[in-house]
Protein backbone atom coordinates (compact mmCIF):
# COMPACT_ATOMS: atom_id res chain seq x y z
CA UNK A 1 0.00 0.00 0.00
CA UNK A 2 1.83 3.53 -1.13
CA UNK A 3 2.01 5.76 2.00
CA UNK A 4 0.44 9.08 1.04
CA UNK A 5 1.05 11.13 4.04
CA UNK A 6 5.06 10.52 3.50
CA UNK A 7 7.20 12.58 1.71
CA UNK A 8 8.41 9.62 -0.40
CA UNK A 9 5.07 8.11 -0.73
CA UNK A 10 3.75 11.65 -2.34
CA UNK A 11 6.72 11.96 -4.37
CA UNK A 12 6.33 8.70 -5.60
CA UNK A 13 2.60 9.45 -6.76
CA UNK A 14 4.27 12.82 -8.78
CA UNK A 15 6.35 10.01 -10.46
CA UNK A 16 3.45 8.23 -11.55
CA UNK A 17 1.66 10.77 -12.50
CA UNK A 18 3.96 12.66 -14.98
CA UNK A 19 7.18 10.52 -15.34
CA UNK A 20 9.15 12.58 -17.32
CA UNK A 21 8.14 16.08 -16.06
CA UNK A 22 11.80 17.56 -15.29
CA UNK A 23 12.45 17.16 -11.12
CA UNK A 24 15.78 18.89 -10.54
CA UNK A 25 17.60 21.09 -13.37
CA UNK A 26 21.92 21.24 -12.50
CA UNK A 27 23.94 22.65 -14.98
CA UNK A 28 22.74 21.85 -18.46
CA UNK A 29 21.46 18.75 -17.27
CA UNK A 30 17.25 18.45 -17.04
CA UNK A 31 16.73 15.29 -14.57
CA UNK A 32 12.75 13.89 -15.04
CA UNK A 33 10.66 12.57 -11.95
CA UNK A 34 11.26 9.06 -13.30
CA UNK A 35 15.35 9.49 -13.57
CA UNK A 36 15.55 10.83 -9.65
CA UNK A 37 13.59 8.04 -8.38
CA UNK A 38 15.41 6.04 -10.27
CA UNK A 39 18.21 7.12 -8.41
CA UNK A 40 17.32 7.20 -5.61
CA UNK A 41 15.79 3.62 -5.58
CA UNK A 42 19.53 2.41 -6.08
CA UNK A 43 21.14 4.37 -3.42
CA UNK A 44 18.38 3.04 -1.18
CA UNK A 45 19.36 -0.45 -2.09
CA UNK A 46 22.72 0.13 -0.71
CA UNK A 47 21.70 1.60 2.79
CA UNK A 48 21.73 -0.77 5.93
CA UNK A 49 18.18 -1.93 6.40
CA UNK A 50 16.48 -0.45 9.90
CA UNK A 51 18.58 2.37 10.04
CA UNK A 52 17.16 5.47 12.32
CA UNK A 53 19.36 8.27 11.59
CA UNK A 54 21.76 8.60 8.34
CA UNK A 55 24.18 12.07 7.97
CA UNK A 56 24.66 13.41 4.33
CA UNK A 57 27.27 15.75 3.96
CA UNK A 58 27.39 16.59 0.55
CA UNK A 59 27.67 19.13 -2.05
CA UNK A 60 24.48 20.62 -3.33
CA UNK A 61 23.22 18.89 -6.92
CA UNK A 62 20.79 15.88 -8.06
CA UNK A 63 22.80 13.40 -6.04
CA UNK A 64 22.18 14.84 -2.92
CA UNK A 65 18.56 15.11 -3.75
CA UNK A 66 18.37 11.49 -4.62
CA UNK A 67 20.31 10.25 -1.38
CA UNK A 68 17.96 12.58 1.02
CA UNK A 69 14.80 10.73 -0.94
CA UNK A 70 16.48 6.93 -0.92
CA UNK A 71 16.99 8.10 3.15
CA UNK A 72 13.52 8.48 3.65
CA UNK A 73 12.80 5.71 1.38
CA UNK A 74 14.19 3.10 3.57
CA UNK A 75 12.54 4.70 6.92
CA UNK A 76 15.01 6.39 8.07
CA UNK A 77 15.81 10.22 8.67
CA UNK A 78 18.44 12.14 7.61
CA UNK A 79 20.64 14.57 9.30
CA UNK A 80 22.43 16.96 7.22
CA UNK A 81 25.33 18.58 7.24
CA UNK A 82 27.08 21.33 5.64
CA UNK A 83 30.69 20.63 4.24
CA UNK A 84 32.25 23.87 5.27
CA UNK A 85 30.54 23.29 9.07
CA UNK A 86 33.57 22.57 11.84
CA UNK A 87 34.71 19.24 12.61
CA UNK A 88 33.73 19.47 15.90
CA UNK A 89 30.54 20.52 15.28
CA UNK A 90 29.89 17.52 12.92
CA UNK A 91 31.08 15.55 14.87
CA UNK A 92 28.56 16.67 17.76
CA UNK A 93 26.11 16.26 15.25
CA UNK A 94 26.68 12.93 14.73
CA UNK A 95 27.08 11.70 17.37
CA UNK A 96 24.01 12.83 19.57
CA UNK A 97 21.76 11.87 16.56
CA UNK A 98 24.05 7.92 16.80
CA UNK A 99 23.97 8.29 13.01
CA UNK A 100 23.98 4.37 11.79
CA UNK A 101 25.58 6.17 8.08
CA UNK A 102 27.11 9.37 6.41
CA UNK A 103 26.15 9.17 3.15
CA UNK A 104 29.48 11.89 1.70
CA UNK A 105 31.27 12.23 -1.29
CA UNK A 106 34.27 11.10 -0.54
CA UNK A 107 36.55 14.38 -0.26
CA UNK A 108 34.79 14.11 2.50
CA UNK A 109 35.73 11.09 4.05
CA UNK A 110 38.54 12.29 6.06
CA UNK A 111 36.60 14.69 7.90
CA UNK A 112 34.34 12.09 9.02
CA UNK A 113 37.19 10.16 10.04
CA UNK A 114 35.92 7.39 12.79
CA UNK A 115 32.03 7.72 11.34
CA UNK A 116 30.96 4.57 8.99
CA UNK A 117 30.64 6.28 5.59
CA UNK A 118 29.52 5.36 2.32
CA UNK A 119 31.09 7.63 -0.22
CA UNK A 120 28.83 8.69 -3.34
CA UNK A 121 30.38 10.83 -6.06
CA UNK A 122 28.02 9.72 -8.74
CA UNK A 123 24.86 7.56 -8.50
CA UNK A 124 25.21 3.71 -8.65
CA UNK A 125 24.75 2.41 -12.18
CA UNK A 126 22.63 0.04 -13.67
CA UNK A 127 18.81 -0.28 -13.05
CA UNK A 128 17.16 0.50 -10.08
CA UNK A 129 17.03 -2.68 -7.95
CA UNK A 130 13.44 -3.19 -6.16
CA UNK A 131 13.74 -1.40 -2.68
CA UNK A 132 10.66 -1.23 -0.15
CA UNK A 133 9.25 2.33 0.48
CA UNK A 134 9.80 2.21 4.52
CA UNK A 135 8.84 5.49 5.30
CA UNK A 136 5.92 5.83 7.50
CA UNK A 137 3.74 9.41 8.42
CA UNK A 138 4.60 9.39 12.19
CA UNK A 139 8.35 7.98 11.85
CA UNK A 140 11.13 11.42 11.91
CA UNK A 141 11.94 12.49 8.44
CA UNK A 142 15.28 14.41 9.27
CA UNK A 143 17.05 16.41 12.21
CA UNK A 144 17.66 19.92 11.74
CA UNK A 145 20.19 21.56 14.47
CA UNK A 146 19.84 25.27 15.52
CA UNK A 147 21.73 27.56 17.83
CA UNK A 148 21.01 26.16 21.48
CA UNK A 149 20.85 28.69 24.83
CA UNK A 150 23.45 26.05 26.73
CA UNK A 151 25.93 26.41 24.25
CA UNK A 152 25.49 23.54 22.42
CA UNK A 153 23.86 23.02 18.97
CA UNK A 154 19.90 21.32 19.19
CA UNK A 155 18.32 19.35 16.92
CA UNK A 156 14.59 19.38 15.89
CA UNK A 157 12.95 16.64 14.35
CA UNK A 158 10.50 16.70 12.17
CA UNK A 159 8.20 13.88 11.35
CA UNK A 160 7.28 12.70 7.43
CA UNK A 161 3.68 14.28 8.63
CA UNK A 162 4.98 17.73 9.58
CA UNK A 163 6.53 17.83 5.84
CA UNK A 164 3.42 16.73 4.26
CA UNK A 165 1.16 19.49 6.30
CA UNK A 166 3.70 21.99 4.98
CA UNK A 167 4.04 20.83 1.36
CA UNK A 168 0.20 21.63 1.58
CA UNK A 169 0.07 24.96 3.28
CA UNK A 170 2.82 25.69 1.00
CA UNK A 171 0.90 24.93 -2.07
CA UNK A 172 -2.76 25.82 -0.87
CA UNK A 173 -1.22 29.77 -0.70
CA UNK A 174 1.04 29.33 -3.61
CA UNK A 175 -0.26 27.65 -6.28
CA UNK A 176 2.71 25.59 -6.94
CA UNK A 177 2.56 23.16 -9.17
CA UNK A 178 3.93 21.94 -12.88
CA UNK A 179 5.52 24.76 -14.48
CA UNK A 180 6.87 26.04 -11.93
CA UNK A 181 10.33 26.19 -10.97
CA UNK A 182 12.20 27.04 -7.21
CA UNK A 183 15.60 27.78 -7.02
CA UNK A 184 17.62 25.94 -4.49
CA UNK A 185 19.28 28.57 -2.89
CA UNK A 186 19.69 27.83 0.67
CA UNK A 187 22.24 25.79 2.64
CA UNK A 188 20.60 21.95 4.02
CA UNK A 189 20.93 23.27 7.45
CA UNK A 190 17.98 25.53 7.51
CA UNK A 191 14.48 24.79 6.70
CA UNK A 192 13.91 27.23 4.10
CA UNK A 193 15.87 24.58 2.07
CA UNK A 194 12.69 21.85 3.18
CA UNK A 195 10.59 24.58 1.76
CA UNK A 196 12.35 24.62 -1.21
CA UNK A 197 12.91 20.84 -1.99
CA UNK A 198 10.01 19.62 -0.54
CA UNK A 199 7.32 21.89 -0.95
CA UNK A 200 8.71 21.43 -5.11
CA UNK A 201 8.71 17.66 -5.36
CA UNK A 202 5.69 17.29 -4.00
CA UNK A 203 3.87 19.44 -6.17
CA UNK A 204 5.14 18.77 -9.69
CA UNK A 205 7.22 21.22 -9.72
CA UNK A 206 11.13 21.51 -10.70
CA UNK A 207 13.85 22.71 -8.31
CA UNK A 208 17.02 24.66 -9.80
CA UNK A 209 20.27 24.19 -8.44
CA UNK A 210 23.15 26.44 -8.97
CA UNK A 211 26.92 25.70 -8.53
CA UNK A 212 28.79 27.74 -5.24
CA UNK A 213 30.38 30.35 -7.43
CA UNK A 214 26.71 31.60 -9.21
CA UNK A 215 25.23 31.46 -5.71
CA UNK A 216 27.59 33.71 -4.36
CA UNK A 217 27.29 36.49 -6.90
CA UNK A 218 24.13 37.97 -7.45
CA UNK A 219 24.45 39.00 -10.99
CA UNK A 220 25.49 35.04 -12.05
CA UNK A 221 22.65 34.01 -9.67
CA UNK A 222 20.14 36.10 -11.74
CA UNK A 223 21.49 35.33 -15.17
CA UNK A 224 20.89 31.16 -13.85
CA UNK A 225 17.28 32.24 -12.68
CA UNK A 226 16.79 33.94 -16.25
CA UNK A 227 18.11 30.98 -18.04
CA UNK A 228 16.35 28.58 -16.00
CA UNK A 229 12.80 30.24 -15.89
CA UNK A 230 12.98 30.04 -11.84
CA UNK A 231 9.56 31.44 -11.24
CA UNK A 232 10.11 30.91 -7.22
CA UNK A 233 12.83 31.96 -5.05
CA UNK A 234 12.64 31.35 -1.13
CA UNK A 235 15.44 33.54 0.88
CA UNK A 236 16.31 35.44 3.64
CA UNK A 237 15.95 39.27 3.73
CA UNK A 238 19.39 40.33 2.92
CA UNK A 239 19.14 38.31 -0.33
CA UNK A 240 15.78 40.24 -1.49
CA UNK A 241 17.94 43.26 -0.44
CA UNK A 242 20.34 42.11 -3.16
CA UNK A 243 17.84 42.31 -5.56
CA UNK A 244 16.52 45.43 -4.96
CA UNK A 245 19.49 46.85 -5.78
CA UNK A 246 19.34 45.87 -9.35
CA UNK A 247 18.36 47.35 -12.57
CA UNK A 248 15.57 45.12 -13.29
CA UNK A 249 14.83 40.98 -12.68
CA UNK A 250 14.27 38.37 -14.61
CA UNK A 251 11.24 38.31 -15.81
CA UNK A 252 10.51 34.64 -14.97
CA UNK A 253 9.64 35.05 -11.53
CA UNK A 254 6.33 35.30 -10.31
CA UNK A 255 6.81 35.02 -6.53
CA UNK A 256 9.72 35.65 -3.71
CA UNK A 257 9.40 35.15 -0.14
CA UNK A 258 11.30 36.10 2.66
CA UNK A 259 11.50 34.57 5.82
CA UNK A 260 14.15 33.91 8.55
CA UNK A 261 14.34 37.60 9.46
CA UNK A 262 12.89 41.18 9.60
CA UNK A 263 11.85 42.05 6.65
CA UNK A 264 12.16 45.87 6.43
CA UNK A 265 10.16 48.10 3.51
CA UNK A 266 13.64 49.62 2.21
CA UNK A 267 14.71 45.99 1.62
CA UNK A 268 11.73 45.40 -1.43
CA UNK A 269 10.36 49.25 -2.84
CA UNK A 270 11.93 48.54 -6.10
CA UNK A 271 10.99 44.89 -6.26
CA UNK A 272 7.29 45.36 -5.45
CA UNK A 273 5.77 46.60 -8.65
CA UNK A 274 7.29 43.80 -10.57
CA UNK A 275 6.75 40.50 -8.34
CA UNK A 276 4.45 39.42 -5.86
CA UNK A 277 6.15 39.43 -1.92
CA UNK A 278 5.58 37.76 0.72
CA UNK A 279 6.90 37.58 3.80
CA UNK A 280 6.79 34.80 6.57
CA UNK A 281 7.87 33.23 10.01
CA UNK A 282 8.18 30.02 11.89
CA UNK A 283 10.72 28.16 13.93
CA UNK A 284 12.21 25.22 12.76
CA UNK A 285 10.31 23.67 15.37
CA UNK A 286 7.17 24.25 13.70
CA UNK A 287 8.16 22.85 10.29
CA UNK A 288 9.31 26.09 8.51
CA UNK A 289 6.53 28.21 8.11
CA UNK A 290 3.80 29.16 10.99
CA UNK A 291 2.58 32.14 8.87
CA UNK A 292 2.25 34.17 5.89
CA UNK A 293 1.91 38.44 4.75
CA UNK A 294 1.17 39.28 1.19
CA UNK A 295 3.27 42.53 1.09
CA UNK A 296 1.89 43.53 -1.98
CA UNK A 297 -1.01 46.54 -1.74
CA UNK A 298 0.01 47.38 1.92
CA UNK A 299 2.54 49.60 4.06
CA UNK A 300 5.05 48.56 6.06
CA UNK A 301 4.55 49.19 9.96
CA UNK A 302 5.43 52.28 11.64
CA UNK A 303 8.47 50.84 12.62
CA UNK A 304 9.26 49.85 9.24
CA UNK A 305 8.98 46.09 9.15
CA UNK A 306 6.37 44.15 7.97
CA UNK A 307 3.59 42.30 9.59
CA UNK A 308 4.02 38.11 9.59
CA UNK A 309 0.69 37.79 9.03
CA UNK A 310 -2.00 35.08 9.36
CA UNK A 311 -1.61 30.99 10.34
CA UNK A 312 -1.30 28.96 7.38
CA UNK A 313 -3.21 26.37 6.85
CA UNK A 314 -3.25 23.42 9.10
CA UNK A 315 -2.06 25.63 11.87
CA UNK A 316 -3.18 28.00 15.12
CA UNK A 317 -1.33 30.57 16.36
CA UNK A 318 -2.25 32.22 19.30
CA UNK A 319 -0.66 35.12 21.68
CA UNK A 320 -0.70 33.89 25.25
CA UNK A 321 1.05 35.16 28.66
CA UNK A 322 3.90 34.13 30.30
CA UNK A 323 1.09 31.46 32.16
CA UNK A 324 0.18 30.38 29.02
CA UNK A 325 -2.93 31.99 29.27
CA UNK A 326 -4.46 33.54 26.09
CA UNK A 327 -4.51 37.48 25.65
CA UNK A 328 -6.83 39.57 24.02
CA UNK A 329 -6.18 41.76 20.46
CA UNK A 330 -3.91 43.92 20.38
CA UNK A 331 -1.87 43.03 23.75
CA UNK A 332 1.69 41.42 23.13
CA UNK A 333 2.13 38.13 24.38
CA UNK A 334 4.16 35.38 23.45
CA UNK A 335 3.49 33.39 20.11
CA UNK A 336 2.66 30.43 20.87
CA UNK A 337 2.03 27.80 17.94
CA UNK A 338 -0.12 24.93 17.21
CA UNK A 339 -1.53 22.08 14.47
CA UNK A 340 -0.01 20.41 12.08
CA UNK A 341 3.21 21.56 12.03
CA UNK A 342 4.82 21.11 15.63
CA UNK A 343 7.75 18.61 15.87
CA UNK A 344 8.62 15.79 18.43
CA UNK A 345 10.77 17.89 19.82
CA UNK A 346 14.98 17.87 20.31
CA UNK A 347 16.72 14.81 20.25
CA UNK A 348 18.63 13.28 23.04
CA UNK A 349 18.64 14.48 26.72
CA UNK A 350 17.32 18.26 26.27
CA UNK A 351 14.73 18.05 29.02
CA UNK A 352 15.18 21.28 29.66
CA UNK A 353 14.50 22.92 26.05
CA UNK A 354 12.11 20.37 25.15
CA UNK A 355 10.19 22.30 28.08
CA UNK A 356 9.11 25.05 25.01
CA UNK A 357 6.56 22.15 23.98
CA UNK A 358 3.76 22.09 26.07
CA UNK A 359 0.80 19.33 25.55
CA UNK A 360 -2.32 20.74 27.35
CA UNK A 361 -5.34 18.44 28.30
CA UNK A 362 -6.78 16.60 24.85
CA UNK A 363 -3.00 15.74 24.02
CA UNK A 364 -3.20 19.39 21.66
CA UNK A 365 0.76 19.94 21.60
CA UNK A 366 1.95 23.81 21.38
CA UNK A 367 5.32 25.37 20.69
CA UNK A 368 6.08 28.53 23.01
CA UNK A 369 8.28 30.35 20.76
CA UNK A 370 9.55 32.88 22.97
CA UNK A 371 9.02 35.75 20.38
CA UNK A 372 7.14 38.38 21.15
CA UNK A 373 3.95 39.27 19.32
CA UNK A 374 0.70 40.80 18.63
CA UNK A 375 -2.42 39.74 16.70
CA UNK A 376 -5.13 41.99 15.60
CA UNK A 377 -8.49 41.36 15.19
CA UNK A 378 -8.41 40.15 11.40
CA UNK A 379 -6.02 37.67 12.40
CA UNK A 380 -2.93 39.37 11.47
CA UNK A 381 0.29 39.02 13.74
CA UNK A 382 2.80 41.45 14.31
CA UNK A 383 6.57 40.27 15.59
CA UNK A 384 8.17 42.60 17.81
CA UNK A 385 11.41 40.87 19.09
CA UNK A 386 12.38 37.81 21.06
CA UNK A 387 11.61 37.97 24.54
CA UNK A 388 15.05 37.74 26.03
CA UNK A 389 16.49 40.26 23.80
CA UNK A 390 15.74 43.28 26.49
CA UNK A 391 19.10 45.29 28.22
CA UNK A 392 18.99 47.53 31.09
CA UNK A 393 20.41 50.40 29.89
CA UNK A 394 20.59 53.28 32.90
CA UNK A 395 18.21 51.41 34.82
CA UNK A 396 16.10 50.60 31.85
CA UNK A 397 14.96 48.61 29.85
CA UNK A 398 16.03 48.27 25.95
CA UNK A 399 14.67 46.43 22.87
CA UNK A 400 18.13 46.07 20.83
CA UNK A 401 15.54 45.28 17.93
CA UNK A 402 13.48 49.02 18.42
CA UNK A 403 16.81 50.78 18.57
CA UNK A 404 17.91 48.78 15.42
CA UNK A 405 14.31 49.60 13.67
CA UNK A 406 15.17 53.24 13.79
CA UNK A 407 18.65 52.48 12.90
CA UNK A 408 17.35 50.84 9.48
CA UNK A 409 14.76 53.36 8.70
CA UNK A 410 17.79 56.38 8.17
CA UNK A 411 17.75 56.63 4.61
CA UNK A 412 22.03 56.44 5.39
CA UNK A 413 21.25 53.54 6.26
CA UNK A 414 20.78 50.18 3.91
CA UNK A 415 21.31 47.49 6.68
CA UNK A 416 22.17 47.21 10.53
CA UNK A 417 22.40 46.00 13.00
CA UNK A 418 22.37 46.81 17.04
CA UNK A 419 23.72 44.30 19.47
CA UNK A 420 24.40 44.99 23.37
CA UNK A 421 27.91 45.01 24.81
CA UNK A 422 28.85 45.01 28.93
CA UNK A 423 31.56 47.57 29.67
CA UNK A 424 34.19 47.17 32.86
CA UNK A 425 31.87 47.56 35.40
CA UNK A 426 29.43 45.13 34.27
CA UNK A 427 27.33 47.63 32.66
CA UNK A 428 25.29 47.11 29.42
CA UNK A 429 25.66 49.59 26.29
CA UNK A 430 24.69 49.47 22.76
CA UNK A 431 26.43 48.84 19.20
CA UNK A 432 25.11 49.97 16.29
CA UNK A 433 26.57 48.09 12.72
CA UNK A 434 25.47 49.46 9.34
CA UNK A 435 26.20 49.34 5.73
CA UNK A 436 26.21 52.68 4.27
CA UNK A 437 23.47 53.59 1.87
CA UNK A 438 23.30 54.60 -1.41
CA UNK A 439 20.62 57.07 -0.96
CA UNK A 440 22.10 59.55 0.26
CA UNK A 441 25.92 60.91 1.23
CA UNK A 442 26.37 59.12 4.79
CA UNK A 443 27.21 61.36 7.70
CA UNK A 444 26.83 59.56 11.36
CA UNK A 445 26.05 62.96 12.55
CA UNK A 446 22.66 62.92 11.08
CA UNK A 447 22.34 59.20 11.78
CA UNK A 448 22.21 60.37 15.19
CA UNK A 449 20.31 63.34 14.72
CA UNK A 450 17.68 60.82 12.50
CA UNK A 451 17.77 58.79 15.82
CA UNK A 452 16.72 61.00 18.12
CA UNK A 453 13.89 62.17 17.04
CA UNK A 454 12.65 59.07 17.48
CA UNK A 455 14.43 57.54 20.89
CA UNK A 456 15.67 59.22 24.47
CA UNK A 457 19.92 59.61 24.32
CA UNK A 458 19.60 56.42 26.86
CA UNK A 459 18.83 53.91 23.88
CA UNK A 460 21.45 55.71 21.20
CA UNK A 461 23.95 53.26 20.48
CA UNK A 462 27.39 54.18 21.64
CA UNK A 463 29.15 52.90 19.00
CA UNK A 464 28.61 53.85 15.51
CA UNK A 465 30.74 51.04 13.32
CA UNK A 466 30.39 51.13 9.44
CA UNK A 467 30.86 47.74 7.15
CA UNK A 468 31.24 46.58 3.84
CA UNK A 469 28.06 44.26 4.63
CA UNK A 470 26.52 42.65 7.71
CA UNK A 471 28.19 38.99 8.32
CA UNK A 472 25.88 35.78 8.04
CA UNK A 473 26.19 33.01 9.02
CA UNK A 474 25.66 29.45 6.93
CA UNK A 475 22.45 29.48 7.60
CA UNK A 476 21.62 33.48 6.62
CA UNK A 477 21.03 34.94 9.66
CA UNK A 478 23.38 37.76 11.19
CA UNK A 479 26.80 36.40 12.55
CA UNK A 480 26.84 38.11 15.70
CA UNK A 481 29.99 36.42 16.63
CA UNK A 482 31.70 37.91 13.49
CA UNK A 483 30.70 41.75 13.66
CA UNK A 484 33.88 43.42 15.13
CA UNK A 485 34.19 43.57 19.23
CA UNK A 486 33.58 46.83 20.67
CA UNK A 487 35.04 47.10 24.54
CA UNK A 488 33.95 49.93 26.58
CA UNK A 489 36.46 50.52 29.03
CA UNK A 490 36.12 52.74 32.23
Amino acid sequence: MENTNTIYGRFRQQTETNPDAPAVIEGRRRYTYSELDSMAGRIAAMLPPDARYIGVVMEHGVLMIASLLAVLKSGAAYVPVEPSFPRERIRFIMDECKVNLVLANSRYRRMLKGLPVLALDSAPKGDAPHSEDKSRAADPAYVLYTSGSTGLPKGVVATNANVCHYADAFRNEFGIGRGDRMLQYSVCTFDIFVEEVFATLLSGAALAIPDKKTRDNIGALMQFVADNNVTIISGFPYLLLEMNHLDSIPQSLRLLISGGDVLRAGYIDRLLPHVEIYNTYGPSETTVCASYYRCNGTHALADGTYPIGKAVKGVKIEIRDSDMNPVANGTPGEICISGNGVTLGYIGDREIENRAFVTEEGGRRIYRSGDLGTMLADGTVLFHHRIDSQVMIMGRRVETCEVENVLCRCPEVESGVVRSGTDSRGLAYLVAYLVPGHKCKFSLARIKERMRKFLPDYMLPEFFIPLQSIPLTPNGKVDTRALPPTKKIL
